[in-house]
C-alpha cells in the first residue's frame, strides 16, 4: 500500500526537453539547461515535473517514436546528464515523472528491424502482423485525414503491420507476456535513475486487444493495469502511473479499479471539455454536472485537471451544439482547428490575451477536485505560431527574456522557431520581464499556486456543488478532516450577485474568510451568504475562519 499520497496535493508541470532551456549553444533544449532552470520551477511553486519523451528517437512524431527505452537522446544530453538533473530536482523537493510510450515504438527500433527481417525472429511477435489487409483497416485512425489505414504493408516482412497511430509507430502486441515483462523492465529502470513515476500514453489502446481478427470494440485487458501498479508498489512505494485515458465516466473505475489497485491518477478529459464549454458559453451547469459524474472514485485515487496540453484540445465529448460553439469562442478559423474534433492553439490567445479571462480560467482550473497540471509557458501566457504544422504550433520553445530567441539558445537557429513577432512575441512575453512586475500574470500564478497548495481540502476532500441561483456561477464546496474550502467563480463578464448557503452548521457556517484577499463575509438570514462577484472574478473562502485549520482530527 501506499503510505506518502503526495500526488494529491501536487501541482504538476510539463515541459519538452527539446524546447525548454539550451544550454551547451546547439539550438536545442538540454537536460543541462533544464537544471539551470530548477530553481525557477522551485520559485514557481510547482512540486512534480512531466517530462515528454526524451529517448533516443528520430522525432517524427515529437518524440513520441521511441527507438530506444533505455536512453537518452545524444541531442538532450546522456544518461549522466539525466541522473544529474533528478538528483538536483530532488535536492529542491521536486519529483520527476516521465513519459511512458509503450503502445508502439518507433519503425526504426531495433526491435521492429529484427522482426521484419525474420519471421522466426523472437521479436515477430512482439508486433501485431497480418498477412492479407483487415477488412476494418480504414477505421479506428487516431489521426483522421492524416492517417488513411492503421494497417500497413513491410514488404521487407511481406506483411501488414498493425499501428493506431502514424505508420512509422508500429503497435507492440501487449498482449505477448515477453512484451508486458519488457516494460515492467523499462519501468524498473527509470525508477532506478530517480523518477518518482510516470504519465503512461495512450493507455486504452495499451490494454486493448489487438489483432486482424479483432471487430467491435477489442477487448480490454484490465489486469494488465493491476500488473504495472503492483510492479511500482514492489520497486518504490510513493511511484505513481498518470493515465492518459480519454474514456466515458462509466469506466472510470475500470482504470482506478474498485479497490484502487490500477492506476493512481487519470487526466479528465470530461471535465477538461466541459470547463472550456462552461467558458464560452458563461454557463457552470454542463461542468457541474461533468464533476458530478467523475467524482466516485477509490479514495487514494486523483484525476488530473488541465486546460491545455501538448496536444490538439479535444472536443469529441462534446454535443455537436456545444462543440459548434466552443470552435466559434475560441477557434473560429480552419487553421486553429486539427482533425475537425479539436483546436490547437495555446491557451492565451484563444482568451484573447485578456487578463481576466486567463487568471478566471486557471482560478477555475486549480478550483476543480484534482491535481493541476500546467503546460510549461502557460504562467506566462505564452502564444502559438500557427504558421507551423499541426500541433507544432502550441510546442514553441520557452520565452525567458527579451533578447534575441527568449533567451532559450545562442545559437543562430533554435530547433523551432521562437515566437517573435506580433504581442505574444518575446519581446512582450517572457518571464525575466513579468518576474519585475506586481501584476504579472507569473507574479499571480505564483500565488495562486501557494494558495492552491495551502487548501489541501481540493486535493483530498470531497466535493459537492452549491446552488448559486446563477448559471454563469460555479460554487464548490471541499470537505476534508472537518475543514470545508468554498470556491466561487463568475463565468460571466458582467458582475452578479449570488446567495449561497455553505451547508455548514453555525457558527463555523457563518464565517467566509477569502484565501484571496483576506476578507471577511458574515452570514445573513439563515445562514445565507450574499457575494458580490465582479465580471470574471473568483474568490476561494474557507468557512470558520482561519482558525480551521486548528481543528483538524486524524484521518
Amino acid at each position: 500500500m501506499i503510505t506518502d499520497l503526495w500526488y494529491k496535493n501536487a501541482v504538476i508541470y510539463c515541459l519538452s526537453v527539446r524546447t525548454f532551456m539550451d544550454a551547451n549553444g546547439d539550438g536545442i533544449g538540454d537536460f543541462a539547461g533544464l537544471e539551470r532552470r530548477l530553481d525557477y520551477l522551485q520559485g514557481l511553486g510547482v512540486t512534480a515535473i512531466w517530462l515528454m519523451p526524451f529517448q533516443p528517437s528520430p522525432k517524427r512524431d515529437g518524440g513520441y517514436d521511441i527507438a530506444d527505452y533505455y536512453g537518452v537522446d545524444p541531442d538532450y544530453g546522456s544518461l549522466g546528464d539525466f541522473v544529474a538533473f533528478t538528483h538536483a530536482a530532488k535536492q529542491r523537493g521536486l519529483r520527476v515523472i516521465i513519459d511512458l510510450v509503450v503502445n508502439h515504438t518507433s519503425d526504426r527500433h531495433p526491435w521492429f528491424q529484427a522482426a521484419r527481417k525474420d519471421p522466426d525472429s523472437p521479436y515477430r511477435d512482439w508486433y501485431v502482423w497480418s498477412t492479407e489487409k483487415p477488412s476494418n483497416a480504414d477505421k479506428g485512425m487516431v489521426f483522421p485525414g492524416v492517417q488513411t489505414t492503421t494497417w500497413t504493408y513491410d514488404r521487407e516482412a511481406g506483411a501488414y503491420y498493425f499501428h493506431r497511430f502514424f505508420d512509422f509507430q508500429p503497435d507492440l502486441n501487449t498482449g505477448n507476456p515477453a512484451v508486458l515483462a519488457e516494460i515492467l523492465k523499462i519501468m524498473g529502470f527509470w525508477i532506478q535513475l530517480g523518477v518518482s513515476g510516470f504519465r503512461m500514453d495512450a493507455v486504452p489502446f495499451v490494454i486493448a486487444q489487438k489483432g486482424a481478427d479483432v471487430g467491435g470494440t477489442p477487448r480490454e485487458n484490465f489486469d494488465m493495469l493491476r500488473d504495472f501498479r503492483e510492479f511500482l508498489q514492489w520497486r518504490k512505494g510513493d511511484a505513481i502511473i498518470l493515465a492518459e485515458a480519454n474514456i466515458l465516466p462509466k469506466q472510470d473505475l475500470d482504470y482506478f479499479g474498485d479497490d484502487a489497485d490500477r492506476m493512481h491518477m487519470m487526466f479528465n478529459f470530461q471535465v477538461n471539455q466541459a470547463t472550456f464549454y462552461a467558458l464560452a458559453a458563461h454557463d457552470a451547469r454542463p461542468l457541474v454536472k461533468a464533476i458530478e459524474r467523475t467524482t466516485p472514485r477509490p479514495a487514494s485515487c486523483q484525476w488530473g485537471t488541465f486546460l491545455r496540453n501538448h496536444d490538439e484540445l479535444d472536443l469529441g465529448r462534446l454535443t455537436d451544439k456545444q462543440r459548434a460553439l466552443v470552435f466559434e469562442k475560441f477557434g473560429p478559423e480552419k487553421g486553429m482547428q486539427l482533425y475537425d474534433r479539436g483546436i490547437r492553439r495555446r491557451l492565451a490567445p484563444m482568451l484573447d490575451g485578456d487578463p481576466r479571462r486567463i487568471r478566471l480560467a486557471y482560478a477555475l482550473m486549480f478550483a476543480l477536485p484534482g491535481t493541476p497540471v500546467l503546460r510549461y509557458g502557460d504562467e506566462i501566457g505564452m502564444g502559438d505560431d500557427l504558421a507551423l504544422k499541426e500541433r507544432d504550433c502550441a510546442r514553441t520553445p520557452m520565452q525567458w527574456t527579451n533578447e534575441r530567441h527568449g533567451g532559450f539558445t545562442a545559437a543562430e537557429r533554435p530547433v523551432m522557431p521562437v515566437i517573435d513577432h506580433g504581442p505574444y512575441g518575446y519581446a512582450h512575453v517572457n518571464v525575466a520581464g513579468q518576474r519585475h512586475e506586481r501584476d504579472s500574470l507569473l507574479t499571480w500564478m505564483q500565488s495562486m499556486i501557494r494558495v492552491r497548495k495551502e487548501a489541501p481540502e481540493i486535493g483530498w476532500g470531497q466535493v459537492s456543488a452549491l446552488e448559486t441561483g446563477r448559471s454563469p456561477v460555479l460554487a464548490l464546496r471541499y470537505d476534508w478532516r472537518n475543514n470545508t474550502v468554498v470556491c466561487v467563480l463568475n463565468l460571466d463578464p458582467g458582475p452578479i450577485e449570488v446567495e449561497i448557503a455553505t451547508g455548514v452548521p453555525a457558527p463555523a457556517g457563518d464565517l467566509l474568510i477569502d484565501l484571496l484577499t483576506g476578507e471577511r463575509s458574515e452570514a445573513e438570514a439563515k445562514g445565507r451568504h450574499r457575494l458580490c462577484l465582479e465580471g470574471y472574478g473568483y474568490h476561494w473562502f474557507r468557512v470558520g475562519g482561519l482558525d480551521a485549520p486548528l481543528k483538524r482530527t486524524p484521518a
